[in-house]
């Protein structure tokens, strides 16, 4: 990434029409080449590779039309002008290539993976399931699970909203759609849970700037957390598939890494393509 972020900053210092001074056109289209690749350099580094690789193509091929106006027009490009653009074709063609194979191996996916968690299996923490999916497009989660309820639930949520925010993911709300700890939103126990969700909120918004939106609904049932990247996964028990240790003092018991697992299937998809799944 470096290379390619670098030539930005090299096409700028060689922007004068002191070296580009062939032509009034090819001043013109040198200054729309340079515009073009760097929307493609920042396309690239927020992950948006198509977007980012059509600008890659613009943009050479302007820098391939300055090499041919400098030839065909008076007076011509000086040689070490030739070279230079020489120069910037030659990285960015050799970034493109690169993010064509990605999109390429993107677009041959079937966008809808598997994973089974056997009974106490042990390697699936948040972080390696959704980690991943958290890039620096996303403003927005939505987690959907009516098993937000008890204690360890709780500290469950707790966990992934920390995994979040650490993330690079430009986080502004996280949509939490739960059931009641109880018969009905006046008993104890729901009390105490809105209490503890609160708290949550509270941490959320005071040292990340990050809003928790709690609705709680009676019906739901489904368990699924959609990022606002597209990507959706559905786990059969929700945040709620580690197992309790023996003691505080298993190893494990902070690290979810080394935690026990129950049995259950993780699907993950992503919403561009569910309607052909």
């Amino acid at each position: 990434q470096s290379t390619w972020g670098d030539l930005t900053n090299f096409m700028a210092s060689n922007s004068s029409n002191s070296l580009w001074n062939a032509s009034t056109a090819a001043v013109g289209i040198k200054a729309s080449a340079i515009s073009i690749l760097k929307r493609a350099v920042t396309l690239d580094s927020d992950d948006k590779q198509s977007d980012a690789l059509i600008c890659y193509q613009e943009g050479i091929q302007l820098l391939l039309d300055v090499l041919k106006v400098g030839r065909d027009t008076s007076p011509a490009l000086a040689d070490d002008e030739r070279l230079a653009i020489r120069k910037m074709i030659k990285e960015y063609m050799n970034r493109a290539e690169k993010l064509k194979q990605t999109v390429k191996d993107l677009n041959n996916t079937k966008y809808h993976e598997h994973i089974y968690i056997a009974e106490n299996a042990k390697g699936y923490s948040y972080e390696t399931i959704f980690s991943r999916f958290l890039d620096s497009t996303i403003t927005e989660i939505t987690v959907e699970d009516p098993y937000i309820r008890n204690i360890h639930q709780i500290y469950n949520f707790l966990r992934f909203c920390e995994l979040v925010v650490l993330s690079p993911a430009t986080l502004s709300r996280i949509c939490l759609i739960t059931g009641f700890d109880g018969p009905n939103e006046i008993c104890e126990s729901a009390r105490l849970q809105r209490a503890r969700l609160d708290s949550i909120a509270t941490s959320l918004s005071q040292d990340f700037n990050v809003s928790l939106i709690i609705t709680f609904n009676t019906v739901i049932h489904d368990r699924s957390i959609h990022f606002s990247n597209g990507w959706i996964v559905k786990i059969g028990r929700g945040l709620d598939y580690f197992k309790a240790c023996n003691s505080k003092f298993d190893l494990g018991y902070c690290n979810y890494q080394l935690r026990r697992c129950h049995e259950t299937n993780i699907d993950i998809f992503h919403e561009k393509y569910t309607k052909e799944l």
